[in-house]
């Protein structure tokens, strides 16, 4: 679903200027497709563009991908200049690299879906490291007039590659940028989070993703026909075990998703972050991701951390106000009500990736005005770059749940009382008010009044802020329930609730008082952050544990960071909740192996939250 549009559709609808079209790459470029032999034998399609000037010798970036690296053909050029920014480095004369990777598209071998890094090689054994150093081995020993110096970049699951290639440890490789990676897909990232399936995101996309290539070919799979638009009474309808028949027995990954529940070595050979201390300390890299990125905003965040505590090489972040790869959209200005009030995927590319390779590949410019974070604050809708992340005045703050609605800052002297509220599998809350026939990327920021018009939201809210509140770090959720069944999901999210007469700089209200237009945000409920966490797994990931029903009990989990200013005359609410569907499949709230469960297993639950003994803990800059 998603990444293969990203990168293979929509990316080549991003506009340039028209000096550097297809045409004017095929006057200035010259096109070769070459494949490239690995240490044990498998070759890999390539694609690439060698400037016809000569007047220098050029750099080389490299991209990895799994998503067809198109358009195939030696004189076939369309649209491949209008990828993200593409036109800078086309303009600076860069040597392009597009690789299919093993056992996808064009190039020979079998594919695996996240191969884990190996880190004890002997001999031809491979792994996506290796192909990606034997690769940079031929490209600087065979192109001609090339510098020596290579990187490599990829958004999404060519982020994942571009983790790998970062392990590889080829001299000629001096930087790269994994933007928003692949990076632990039962932790974060796509298909789970803390342990909760993501159902919608998982089956859209290896339904069509996930089919075998039997052999080298242009032409992508098909995607699932879905019978009705409607995606909430669509997954309704059908539980894992339903969508694990839909799949078939053809499709190795989803099977393997489903018969690992929990966080096994399987998994966490999986996990890139536990091999970064393997980067060399010669190659820089820059991670790259979006604050509502509701794919991979976990990978972002948690590559660069891991880089950043376990390596010794040049690492800085850049965290913007982006859906998944909105950076390289050309448009930073918006997402969806929300305003940026500049258009910050220009500036980005203005002042960050451009420059950062520039450094490492060309000699040409500084990285000098690159922070070490280098972050997108919305609300106040300005960059901050900061020398470490979090921020040396970020002070971790409780802000207490309390009865009647209340969120206050300070302990109410009652720590035994609660608020209830009944789960109900067969009525769960859905994630967005609109019905639709794909996930949205826009629910990142969407409007919460509708949750918090149901009686199984609970709702929290503090008084009109009488200053700014910023808030910059990870979000933890701090929550101390009961429930009445062995298992349950805990779903909380942050949320800046706008003033009555809210319009954005600028923008001057009409005379038209119905909710669109500027008059949508007079009291918006604006997501900031949200997360969920399977219950059964509070107390550890791989060995999950049943709840006693009625005892309480604690459940803590900590969210991707945010990066946000509560403005003078908002307020910040937290709502919680036990289902946010279909993003997340439905817990039976009976402790089970949720992926096999059926219809007889899925039971109504009491959920208490405990005032004063719940809270959430804000990263707070001062």
């Amino acid at each position: 679903m998603r990444k293969l549009l990203l990168l293979v559709i929509l990316l080549p609808l991003f506009a340039i200027a028209q000096s550097y079209d297809s045409q004017w790459l095929s006057e200035n470029y010259i096109k070769k497709e070459i494949y490239i032999p690995m240490r044990d034998g498998v070759k890999l399609f390539t694609s690439v563009y060698v400037p016809k000037s000569n007047s220098e010798k050029h750099p080389i970036l490299l991209s990895r991908t799994p998503y067809s690296c198109a358009p195939y053909g030696a004189t076939a050029f369309k649209n491949f200049a209008s990828r993200g920014h593409y036109k800078e480095y086309l303009k600076e004369g860069y040597i392009m690299i597009s690789q299919d990777v093993r056992g996808r598209w064009m190039s020979e071998g079998n594919f695996v879906d996240i191969r884990p890094f190996n880190p004890n090689k002997k001999g031809n054994d491979i792994d996506e490291s290796t192909d990606t150093y034997d690769t940079i081995d031929w490209l600087v020993k065979n192109l001609d007039n090339n510098n020596g110096n290579v990187g490599v970049f990829g958004i999404s699951y060519p982020g994942f590659y571009a983790t790998m290639a970062a392990l590889c440890n080829h001299p000629a490789l001096k930087a790269v940028s994994p933007q928003a990676p692949v990076t632990d897909w039962f932790m974060g990232d796509d298909f789970h989070h803390n342990g909760a399936f993501m159902a919608m995101d998982a089956f859209s996309f290896y339904s069509g993703f996930g089919k075998p290539r039997p052999k080298p070919t242009t032409v992508g799979p098909a995607g699932f026909i879905f019978p009705t638009q409607d995606t909430y009474e669509f997954y309704l309808r059908n539980g894992i075990a339903n969508l694990t028949k839909f799949m078939g027995d053809s499709i190795a990954f989803w099977n393997d998703l489903v018969n690992h529940p929990n966080y096994d070595a399987w998994w966490q050979s999986r996990n890139p972050r536990n091999f970064v201390q393997n980067i060399s300390p010669n190659t820089a890299t820059l991670e790259v991701g979006g604050l509502f990125d509701a794919e991979d905003c976990f990978g972002a965040w948690n590559v660069y951390k891991s880089v950043e505590a376990k390596a010794k090489n040049n690492n800085k972040v850049v965290i913007g106000p982006w859906y998944h790869g909105q950076w390289a959209s050309g448009d930073g200005t918006h997402l969806g009500n929300i305003q940026f009030e500049s258009n910050t995927s220009e500036w980005y590319a203005q002042n960050i990736e451009v420059p950062f390779f520039n450094y490492y590949l060309k000699g040409k410019g500084s990285v000098d005005k690159i922070s070490e974070a280098n972050i997108f604050f919305t609300g106040e809708n300005k960059w901050r770059q900061l020398p470490q992340w979090p921020a040396a005045n970020m002070k971790p703050t409780d802000l207490y749940l309390q009865n009647k609605g209340g969120l206050s800052f300070s302990v109410n002297a009652d720590k035994n009382s609660f608020e209830e509220y009944t789960s109900d599998p067969s009525k769960p809350v859905p994630y967005t008010e609109d019905v639709h026939n794909r996930r949205t990327r826009e629910y990142m920021t969407d409007d919460q009044r509708f949750a918090a018009r149901r009686t199984d939201v609970l709702t929290y809210q503090t008084a009109v802020l009488t200053e700014d509140v910023t808030v910059g770090g990870p979000l933890t959720a701090d929550l101390r329930v009961s429930i009445s069944t062995t298992d349950a999901d805990f779903v909380v999210k942050l949320i800046d609730v706008f003033p009555d007469d809210f319009t954005y700089p600028g923008v001057t209200p009409s005379t038209d008082r119905s909710a669109t237009g500027p008059y949508i945000m007079n009291g918006y409920q604006m997501l900031v952050r949200g997360d969920v966490m399977r219950g059964k797994f509070r107390n550890s990931f791989e060995k999950p544990e049943p709840f006693v029903p009625g005892k309480p009990t604690q459940v803590k989990y900590t969210m991707p960071d945010i990066a946000h200013t509560f403005k003078k005359g908002h307020r910040i609410m937290v709502q919680v909740q036990s289902s946010w569907f279909p993003l997340v499949d439905r817990n039976p709230q009976k402790f089970t192996d949720i992926n096999k469960a059926g219809d007889a297993d899925f039971q109504k639950a009491t959920i208490k939250i405990y005032a004063n003994d719940s809270k959430i803990i804000l990263p707070i800059i001062k």
